[in-house]
């Protein structure tokens, strides 16, 4: 099945630089249509305003975390479908059970590099 390079993919994170290199990675991998977010809160507004086909979201973000965005988005029925890569800097057993709890589609723990996205991103869009 071939990838649509064109999907829409939205990118949360607090921290400039991590935008900077998750939007180069996913440009690696043909990924163009991104756009950004800088908290949970802002990541919502966008995803009311255009349907997006993946969501990539750091945890660690304040005031509103990724975690927190994740059961939002879930607890949404317009957004609870589209797929959700949860990036953080900590493979804690317990934050990987409360996402997948919460509904995640997939795990990534920095550092990672572009092959590691593309097999998450795989993943999950199948």
């Amino acid at each position: 099945m071939a990838k649509d390079k064109n999907l829409p993919i939205l990118i949360v994170d607090d921290y400039r630089t991590m935008l900077r290199i998750i939007r180069s990675l996913l440009r690696q991998l043909g990924y163009t249509n991104v756009d950004e977010a800088t908290d949970g809160s802002m990541a919502l507004q966008k995803l009311k305003t255009k349907p997006y086909g993946l969501i990539i979201s750091d945890w660690n973000m304040q005031p509103m975390s990724g975690l927190e965005l994740l059961k939002a988005v879930r607890a949404d029925p317009d957004l609870k479908d589209i797929p959700f890569i949860m990036v953080t800097a900590e493979g804690k057993r317990e934050n990987v059970l409360a996402a997948k709890e919460a509904g995640v589609s997939n795990y990534i723990v920095k550092p990672f590099n572009a092959e590691t996205l593309r097999q998450k991103v795989e993943a999950v869009l199948g």
